[in-house]
């Protein structure tokens, strides 16, 4: 590799409103390297990247690319020295084109003096930048069409058409299929190719193990390790990141051999283009997973159980009665919870505190008399306890703001506000998306707590590997159905994909 950097971050402090969040921070970036930078949630990864990116400037420490001073006053300056920013939530317009967001920081005109775009000029440009990452698709095709993945490569091909000489990707593979996260390291790997530097952050440390050449640890706003991939394990990265040893990543739980009698049985369930003949239980005390492929219509499954959607025909029966008219509003009556795969826009109130999301389901309980006043006392007395019970880590529930937390503590917010009612059933979709090693090992405590006290726990994951930690028995889905049913003791990873993907792979041996 060069002798010289791309980039040296040196001496980094940062506060905010007195509390000091970064301590002495430095890295350094090559060209043509993946650098990731990794840390449990309000380790300061952000805060780095944002003074790297021009959004808060520091009060202490020094920056230089190519070895020359870089003080950025903007985001401006930043993309002016080669700076790209590929955020969890992309920035791209859904109502524009693909070519017209390539292009909405300034489009070519027809003349210097004439305020006219050179559309022509445009759609070439775009068109050459869609074929950089082997993105198959016409320029003035509407973003609100593509899917994840596609708009992640369209990110990249912004970064690209900017002349992009360091690219940093926040959490990139949250939401995308394997096929689209193969794609995209495919991507990556053709950015460092080109001596294009790259900082990866992301929980996955799978994904960081098998992508990154390099990989910096930030835990409490310190740099704590700093060293070649290769001389690193993905136990050693946890013990950095967290502090302590993590002697298992699935906390101990006694799987529920005699599970108690069904707290939900679903039977013939179907919607047409999302579940067809749905049959299986959750017993009390039980924890059932659900593994498939995006689309397989687990989420879809999820939502029609706690009457979000609706079915066509089956049977949903809760504590051995049928729900006769499935809505969220009589799910809950029934003792069920639904945790959603998106706690942002379906599970948080983010501009309210934290103890009005714990306390919202939970109103009506509280009210009493006949004028339905809320016992005020009480209420706060049951969130206060519940927000603690869940580990949130805020110290004042009712000023602090959902918006505020990192992503481990917003998702213990919506599990404990669902905790609050007592739920004797608890659907939980993708509980521990986007959250880091230690919120995740918290989230896995209150699921077996919650099993331990005899609620039933469907549990629907992408990660195989937390399904086989924490469940007593896995279901498998393929497009909309279940293919598969297998119990703990026969629990196999290459089984479970197998039946997951059992159809493409008939498919593409017809084809």
């Amino acid at each position: 590799m060069p002798a010289t950097p791309l980039l040296v971050i040196e001496g980094l402090c940062k506060s905010f409103f007195g509390v000091q969040v970064l301590f002495d921070v430095g890295l350094t970036l090559r060209p043509g390297e993946v650098l990731a930078l990794v840390g449990e949630n309000g380790s300061g990864k952000s805060t780095t990247m944002n003074i790297l990116g021009g959004v808060h400037r520091p009060d202490r420490g020094r920056m230089t690319i190519d070895g020359t001073d870089y003080a950025p006053r903007g985001p401006r300056d930043a993309e002016a020295r080669g700076i790209a920013f590929i955020h969890q939530e992309l920035n791209l317009f859904r109502n524009l084109t693909i070519e017209e967001n390539l292009f909405i920081g300034g489009f070519p005109r027809l003349a210097r003096w004439l305020p006219l775009i050179d559309r022509r000029r445009v759609r070439e440009h775009a068109a050459a930048l869609l074929a950089a990452i082997d993105l198959d698709l016409a320029p003035n095709t509407p973003v609100s069409r593509l899917s994840q993945g596609e708009r992640q490569l369209v990110e990249i091909a912004k970064a690209l058409g900017g002349d992009a000489r360091i690219v940093i990707f926040d959490e990139p593979t949250t939401s995308l299929t394997d096929r689209e996260t193969q794609r995209l390291f495919a991507q990556i790997e053709r950015l460092r190719d080109k001596g294009i530097g790259v900082i990866y952050i992301s929980h996955i440390l799978g994904d960081v193990m098998r992508l990154c050449d390099r990989v910096t640890v930030l835990r409490d706003g310190h740099v704590v390790g700093d060293a070649a991939r290769a001389d690193l394990t993905v136990d050693r990265l946890i013990t950095l990141m967290v502090g302590r040893t993590i002697d298992q990543i699935y906390p101990p739980r006694a799987p529920a051999i005699r599970p108690g009698p069904p707290a939900l049985e679903v039977r013939g369930l179907s919607q047409r283009g999302m579940v067809e003949s749905l049959d299986f239980t959750v017993a009390q005390g039980e924890v059932v997973g659900v593994a498939g492929l995006m689309g397989a219509g687990r989420s879809e499954m999820a939502r029609i159980l706690f009457g979000l959607d609706p079915f066509e025909r089956g049977t949903i029966l809760v504590d051995g009665r049928p729900l006769e008219r499935v809505t969220p509003l009589t799910a809950m009556d029934r003792g069920m919870a639904f945790l959603t795969e998106d706690r942002r826009a379906e599970g948080l109130l983010m501009e309210a505190s934290i103890a009005d999301n714990i306390a919202l389901p939970s109103l009506p309980r509280f009210a009493a008399g006949v004028a339905r006043l809320l016992e005020r006392t009480r209420l706060g007395d049951a969130v206060e306890r519940t927000g603690r019970d869940v580990q949130v880590n805020a110290t004042d529930f009712a000023a602090t703001l959902a918006k505020n937390l990192s992503g481990g503590n917003q998702q213990k917010v919506v599990i404990g506000k669902w905790l609050l009612r007592a739920p004797r059933l608890f659907i939980l979709d993708e509980p521990t998306r986007g959250i880091d090693v230690g919120a995740k090992y918290e989230v896995y405590k209150i699921i077996n707590q919650l099993a331990a006290a005899g609620t039933g726990v469907l549990m629907i994951s992408s990660e195989i590997e937390e399904l086989i930690g924490m469940c007593d028995r896995i279901l498998v889905m393929a497009h909309g159905e279940i293919r598969a049913e297998i119990e703990r003791a026969a629990f196999d990873r290459e089984a479970i994909l197998r039946a997951a993907m059992w159809d493409s792979v008939r498919h593409g041996a017809a084809a």
